[in-house]
Formats: C-alpha cells, structure tokens, sequence
C-alpha cells in the first residue's frame, strides 16, 4: 500500500501567515502539522509516499528532505496549480501504479493515527473507505449522508443545505478503482476535481463504498483558531523535560518541555507548555498552552494559549493572548500618546469625564 499527502494547497485562510510559510509546516507544541501525518503514516507500515506540492514546494522539500527520518521514501509529485484533491490522484497516476493507497491532508491533524484504519481496509478491501465526523457547522466541509443500514448513500462539497452533520476527514482509503472515478467526473463550479464528486460516481456505479464515524479528535487546521486548538491538544499530552537552563528565580509549574540551549531566567511558566531551543525567556511570564519555537526572545512580557514561530522577540508586552506569531517578528509595545479629551460644548451644558 502507498500514500499520497496533499502539501500543495495556498493557504489562504492562515494568510499573511501563509504568504511566507507553507501552512503544512506550521508547528503545532514546536513540530510542523505535516510532520505528525507522516508519522502517523509510518506507523501504519507504509513507506511509500508521494506528497504533492505547489508553490511552496522547495520549502516543503527542505523540510522533509528524502523521508528517512521518518522511515519513509518519499517522491516529489508537482502540482502546477491547487485543481482539487481528485486532481491531485489524476496526476499521481504513474506513482501509485495499481496499488490500494491512503490519501492523507498535509494540514490535517488526527490522534490515534490510521493504524487501525489502515489494516481494517485491507482486510475488507472494499473500493473506497471515508472517514467521518460530527460537526457543528458542516456548511463548510463536505459531508456524508448515510441510509438505514449505514451505508453512504451520498456525498456533497459544502453544501449550503447538508444533507447531515457528518464531515468527511481529510483520509481516504482507494483501491485502484478511484482512477477510473477521477477520470470520469468534470470540474466542478471553483474550476476543480472534486474528491467527492469522485466517491458520488463511485456509489452510483455501485462499488463498494464504506465510512467509519470517529469519535477521537481531528482538526482541519487551515484557520488560527484551530491551529490553536490543536496545539492545546498536543501540549495536553506533553511530558515535563527540563533540557535547557532555568535559573533559581525561575518557577515551571506543571507539564513543561525547555528544550536543550534554551534559557529560563527570572521568569514563570505554567504548563502544559514548550519553550525551543536556543530561546532566552527573561523576567517573563509563560502561561499554559503556549509553544515558542527555537531562538526566540521574550522579555519582561506575558503570553498564553499562543503559538510563537522561530527567531521573533516580544519584549516589554504586558500581555499576549490566542495569538499566532509568525516567524521574525517582533512585537513591542506601542509609543506613548498624550491622554487627552477633544471637546465641542453649548452653551449650559453638563459633562463627566472618568479620567
């Protein structure tokens, strides 16, 4: 069995974030989303893999290189554009040959991995096999209807009015029977090859469609909030390791990883969280559900519930919260204004001002 992970999508819901960084490579507690998929593929015992990249491409490469230090050999497949995810099958043809594969969205983020999901589907071997999950607002995801007898009876692309709550997950399982589906379908209204409209001709052509409803955590992690989320996630299972330097006036409380060449002085961090290495927290205050990648610099501030990209320096903020930091930024606080009160009064009037 292989993989396909899809890497080449804009991004266009982390921008500006984006603009600079491949959404897949934004790290979630100091480690990159699509890291974990890869891992999670691995673990699965497959070792072929095709990741499909776009204009973010050489980053991408760079960060995943040849695949070994996942145990992976991984092949480069281009996309000259974002066509949609039965696009990005058409094109990987000649990778996957006639073999079963997984499908796998670089941005998406599921505990417990594929494992069981994998063996499962070549046990059975059924022609394509969806995973699903409830979900408050599937207007924006495609979703699932299934009959009586469970079966999925109909698939859509973020209907306006969805036929149920089930959102499809970003892992799909396909025998080689999918290439004749993503042939045979057309682009649909945003000019692309939609993966659904793929697994619809499947089920019209009365192939064997199955779905398995989970209930452990997956997130889409294309917005901030969910990024957020899912890094709360991850830190919640942390182990407390103290690697780099924490001086005496200092207090880590609770689950906390300082990361070798990392420098704690005078400062309290509250865990769950992760300090990268080579960053120097000073006289600062670190709380809970925060990770601040490699070689930052935060002084006299406060940050939480907040993701820090490498190289950025926050100094001399009182406060920083649910915020997404990108990489070489800095934040500082904003020069002093004149308090003053602008005032256009008639005659008789009357006023109060809280000063």
């Amino acid at each position: 069995m292989k993989a396909l992970v899809l890497s080449g999508g804009a991004g266009t819901r982390m921008r500006p974030l984006t603009h600079t960084t491949a959404k897949q490579l934004v790290p979630v507690a100091n480690k990159p989303v699509l890291f974990y998929g890869l891992e999670a593929i691995a673990q699965a015992g497959i070792t072929d893999v095709g990741i499909i990249v776009g204009e973010t491409a050489a980053e991408i490469e760079e960060a995943v290189g040849d695949g070994s230090k996942f145990g992976l050999d991984v092949t480069y497949i281009p996309q000259e554009a974002p066509l949609g995810l039965a696009h990005a099958v058409l094109i990987s043809r000649k990778f996957l040959g006639d073999e079963d594969f997984v499908m796998y969205l670089g941005d998406n983020f599921i505990v417990g991995g594929i494992t069981e999901l994998v063996d499962h589907f070549l046990s059975d071997r059924p022609d394509a096999q969806i995973l699903l999950t409830h979900v408050p607002n599937p207007t924006v995801f495609g979703v699932a209807e299934l009959d009586d007898a469970g079966n999925v009876a109909r698939v859509e692309e973020k209907s306006p009015h969805p036929r149920s709550d089930l959102a499809i997950v970003g892992v799909y399982l396909f025998s080689p029977a999918v290439h004749e589906a993503v042939r045979a379908i057309e682009p649909s209204r945003r000019g692309e090859l939609e993966i659904t409209h793929a697994i619809q001709w499947l089920i019209d052509e009365r192939r064997d469609v199955r779905s398995t409803t989970i209930s452990g955590y997956w997130k889409d992690t294309g917005n901030v909030v969910d990024m957020l989320e899912v890094n709360r996630s991850v830190l919640e299972t942390l182990e407390p390791r103290i690697e780099g330097e924490v001086d005496e006036e200092s207090q880590i409380i609770g689950r906390v990883w300082i990361e070798e060449g990392a420098s704690v002085r005078g400062s309290r961090v509250v865990g769950p969280a992760v300090i990268g290495r080579g960053t120097v927290i000073s006289d600062s205050y670190i709380g809970a559900y925060t990770s601040v990648s490699e070689d930052c610099r935060v002084e006299n501030s406060e940050i939480e519930f907040s993701i820090v990209l490498r190289d950025s320096s926050i100094k001399g903020v009182r406060r920083v919260e649910a915020s997404l930091i990108g990489r070489n930024v800095t934040v500082t606080p904003a020069p002093a204004v004149p308090h003053a009160h602008r005032l256009l009064l008639g005659d008789h009037s009357e006023v109060q001002i809280s000063s």
